[in-house]
């Protein structure tokens, strides 16, 4: 069996990773593109909902107290009717209180109601976190949920490809004596501008790219899971025995909360201690969650069903002040309280970048850097696809040529593994381009064997 020099296996692997990171690119631009655009958009999603819903979300600050939560929720309820889901108090002394109402036919509106006189400015279909509905749709396209557990996979996989994408294309990069640009642009048109630009924007973008879909992982439906189950296995992320004491319910924090600490996300809710007698009042269950110095601009679930309780849960823009509080509907008292010094290592680490991920870790900062990067990539991936199409040949996708030896060293093989126990569905799809690219080598040598 004959011995291919080094230089011809250095020359098959490069056009090897040429291949790969060829026909992955293909696959994963559109969602590249998909995900900027509407993460750019997401990352101000406070100012376009302010700016929108400006006669909903201010009112004029008033010297005097605002109004307990009961008289704000009779008066959303009066002007709404339905079955009270949560109250969420103005946030600061010009916003105004909001109140989720759900009606007979199960649909849950928020309603807007000035928080010093309770007059009500008006509702909007209840959006969660998102804020309006508007922002609710860029949210579902951000990640497809409108494609159900199947989309979730593709922006896992897309995510996943995005990571060994940059790597690849490092590779590619690195110029080898060859007169292309390195960290500035160097040709001014034609392909070998669009190759530039694509290149070195990779180079500058490269880190912002890794980190969005390393800190986007923990959403996804495998490596999330996987992630998870791991961190609470090592006692780094979720701590156990917080439920120890108290009987739980089929609900999880998810159910009942906006928008709460991943981690916690799947915990199941406790429920009240008796099931039975008459539910502590609104006003009651804010005084003691208040007192407790939760972040103001806090969301309070009523509880669902005899045996439910009253969750508080608040998410702001510091992460440092996430909290979740659970009280006994019946007797107001604390099942429990934790934030993010109460997490393991791995879920404050989770929770760090989620929150930087969203923009909300530095301020205006933090969202201008993450729009620039988004803006970058959509750049790189508008050069990548005119790069292609000024070098494809009539009739074909102008993909790379196979190399004539596929072996790869061994420490690739190592790193192409470990990419595939991490990430799973990277793992699985690399398989298959392995098979399908194994079959069109068979098919080529039987065509022009040797």
């Amino acid at each position: 069996m004959s011995v291919s020099p080094p230089g011809a296996l250095r020359t098959g692997l490069y056009r090897a990773v040429w291949r790969w990171h060829f026909v992955a690119g293909l696959l994963v631009l559109p969602f590249l593109i998909l995900l900027a655009v509407t993460g750019a958009i997401y990352l101000f999603k406070d100012e376009i909902n302010d700016a929108a819903y400006r006669h909903l979300h201010f009112v004029a600050p008033q010297a005097a107290a605002p109004l307990p939560a009961s008289a704000l929720s009779a008066a959303a309820l009066e002007a709404h009717p339905g079955t009270l889901r949560a109250y969420l108090p103005a946030a600061a002394p010009d916003r105004s209180a909001r109140i989720r109402i759900r009606d007979a036919e199960g649909v849950t509106d928020t309603v807007y109601v000035d928080p010093y006189d309770a007059t009500v400015l008006g509702s909007l279909w209840d959006a969660g976190f998102a804020g309006s509905p508007a922002m609710h749709v860029v949210r579902k396209l951000h990640s497809l949920e409108y494609v159900g557990w199947f989309g979730n996979r593709l922006v896992e996989l897309a995510a996943g490809w995005m990571i060994l994408l940059v790597g690849t294309g490092i590779y590619l990069w690195w110029p080898r004596g060859r007169n292309v640009g390195v960290l500035t642009l160097r040709r001014r048109k034609g392909r070998g501008f669009w190759r530039d630009l694509h290149a070195v924007g990779g180079l500058y973008l490269g880190g912002f790219i890794v980190f969005l879909a390393v800190t986007g992982l923990p959403w996804s439906g495998v490596f999330g899971k996987q992630f998870y189950d791991l961190s609470y296995r090592l006692g780094l992320g979720m701590p156990d025995g917080y439920w120890s004491a108290y009987p739980v319910s089929d609900q999880t924090l998810a159910d009942v909360a906006d928008k709460a600490p991943w981690i916690a996300e799947r915990q199941p809710v406790p429920q009240s201690r008796s099931h039975e007698g008459v539910p502590a009042g609104i006003d009651r269950i804010v005084e003691i969650v208040e007192a407790r110095g939760i972040h103001p601009g806090y969301a309070l679930a009523m509880p669902s069903g005899p045996a439910g309780v009253f969750t508080a849960s608040a998410y702001p823009e510091d992460i440092d002040g996430e909290r979740v509080i659970h009280l006994d509907q019946y007797s107001g008292e604390v099942l429990y309280d934790a934030g993010l010094a109460d997490l393991g290592w791995f879920g404050r680490m989770a929770e760090r970048g989620i929150s930087i991920h969203m923009g909300q870790e530095w301020g205006r900062a933090n969202q201008v850097v993450l729009l620039l990067a988004c803006l970058g990539m959509i750049a790189m991936a508008i050069a990548a696809a005119r790069m292609w199409w000024l070098r494809r040949p009539a009739g074909g996708i102008g993909a790379p040529a196979l190399p004539a030896d596929l072996r790869l060293p061994r420490g690739l093989l190592v790193i192409a593994l470990v990419a595939g126990v991490l990430l799973p569905l990277v793992g699985l799809s690399m398989l298959v381009i392995a098979a399908v690219e194994i079959a069109l080598a068979l098919g080529a040598r039987r065509r022009h064997p040797a």
